[in-house]
């Protein structure tokens, strides 16, 4: 049940990142037809590309025209094989992996994520993606499933080490929209560890990276991150701080949404069960909630029948 606000940022921060290198990265699009140029100087102390050769930048221009996902993943390989030391390859695998996640390609978003990640390993908009997709990919008959788990965490806070130094910034980025793009990756960024924690039954540690992903996202509340943050409270006996996050859940998760028939469903679940503790302390609790995991399209019926630990 990936949050719709966080994950369109973030494809926003992807196209901010190749955005640099559409005239010619760290050259100015008239200097990129004389060929290759001294890169710029970065803006507000971001990283930004530079192509060696005017023949690289055509083939640059060449690979980013397509729109397909397939195709611009074999222009993406074919553009490495013959610059295999260019800093554009990273874009180039970063704008497909971009492609295959509009098309809801997890599966894809984690293997072109992680050829991205290999050509710049500080960029913290392949790392989050690709440690958000094997969040929501892992599952506890995984024979892997601890390695992915670790991969998954292990990306997610690269992710928040490099937010700094890491990101891509065209020159005369609106530095409203790139704090913002921080603010969406830090916020994806705490809350796949999260969501790893939970997947570990470590709900301590889940409370703490899901109020870190509140905080950051306090411009622009998300439902899911409150419906994630009561689980693991509930799940620790937390039931009045477990009601007050199933509360602000309800409140803002977007209307009709399973996250918001899943909110309900928790927020009814604590009300009786804190009612019910009031006038008998020895009250059984109803069954917890199971813990929503990101890409669960579960409706509200489907929980009923969900085990009570995270997938």
């Amino acid at each position: 049940m990936k949050s719709t606000a966080i994950m369109t940022t973030v494809l926003m921060a992807a196209s901010l990142a190749v955005g640099q290198t559409n005239a010619a990265p760290g050259q100015s699009s008239s200097s990129a037809q004389n060929g290759a140029g001294a890169q710029a100087a970065p803006s507000g102390g971001h990283r930004m590309l530079k192509a060696q050769t005017k023949e690289e930048v055509q083939a640059y221009q060449d690979a980013s025209a397509k729109t397909d996902p397939a195709q611009a993943e074999a222009a993406a390989n074919d553009f490495a094989a013959k610059y295999p030391k260019s800093e554009l390859r990273s874009a180039l695998y970063m704008r497909t992996m971009n492609l295959y996640a509009q098309a809801n390609n997890t599966d894809k978003v984690i293997a072109i994520g992680r050829e991205a990640i290999a050509a710049d390993p500080i960029n913290p908009v392949p790392l989050v993606q690709v440690a958000s997709a094997l969040a929501e990919t892992t599952h506890d008959g995984d024979l892997d499933r601890e390695q992915k788990l670790a991969e998954s965490a292990k990306n997610a806070q690269a992710a928040i080490d490099n937010i700094d130094t890491g990101l891509l910034v065209p020159e005369n980025a609106d530095p409203a929209r790139v704090e913002a793009t921080k603010r969406s990756i830090i916020t994806m960024a705490y809350d796949t560890l999260g969501m790893v924690d939970m997947d570990r039954t470590d709900y301590a540690d889940a409370i703490t990276h899901l109020q870190k992903a509140i905080a950051e996202s306090k411009d622009n509340p998300e439902g899911v991150l409150y419906l994630r943050l009561s689980v693991s409270q509930d799940k620790l006996k937390q039931y009045p701080q477990a009601l007050d996050s199933a509360n602000k859940a309800v409140q803002y998760a977007q209307a009709g949404t399973p996250a918001e028939g899943l909110a309900k469903q928790q927020q009814e679940r604590l009300q009786k069960l804190i009612s019910a503790e009031g006038s008998n302390g020895n009250a059984a609790a109803p069954a917890a909630m199971p813990a929503p995991m990101p890409g669960q399209q579960a409706s509200p019926s489907s929980v009923q029948n969900t085990p009570a630990t995270p997938h």
